[in-house]
């Protein structure tokens, strides 16, 4: 019998990784999916511009299985951001669809709130610091989003008669 410890790689309850139990949770991969960001009135728009553009926010989320019947989901955050001048002129277009991969252990009644709730507020501060970057490397002042109540926009899609427009649970 050996006084060494077990090896580094071995968690103190000597199960290897793939024998621990997962976590209701499970964020396998991060990505960015899609992203634009298109200047159509650039290089003008950076000289006839006086002050900073007017900035509307679209927001939608996406949860679709991977596989029939698995626990396996891809959840996508979309985002897009439509700067116009005070003239109307457009400032700057930006479009970003941010996914995760996300491994699902929970009851088939809490599913809904996990992916259309949980997942995206654990993509949004990576989808937030990425469209405040392209914004910024654009040219402009950097969009800098407001954190989002995922639990009201949630539970505020289901009293307009179901999942919201593009969510697909499978």
């Amino acid at each position: 019998m050996s006084d060494l410890p077990p090896p580094a790689n071995l968690p103190p309850n000597g199960q290897s990784p793939n024998q621990q139990q997962q976590g209701p949770l499970v964020v396998n991969l991060q990505y960015v999916k899609d992203l634009s960001f298109e200047v159509p009135g650039a290089p003008e728009i950076y000289t006839s511009m006086r002050e900073q553009p007017r900035i509307d926010v679209a927001l939608d989320v996406q949860a679709r299985a991977l596989q029939e019947g698995g626990n396996v989901f891809e959840v996508t955050l979309q985002i897009r951001a439509d700067a116009k001048t005070t003239e109307g002129a457009t400032a700057f277009i930006v479009e970003l669809a941010y996914s995760g991969i996300f491994t699902v252990n929970v009851q088939p009644d809490v599913l809904e709130p996990v992916l259309l709730v949980e997942c995206p507020r654990l993509l949004f501060p990576f989808a937030r610091n990425i469209l405040s970057d392209v914004t910024r490397d654009g040219g402009f002042m950097p969009v800098a989003l407001t954190p989002i109540d995922f639990v009201a926009l949630w539970q505020s899609r289901r009293g307009q008669g179901g999942a919201p427009a593009g969510t697909t649970l499978a």
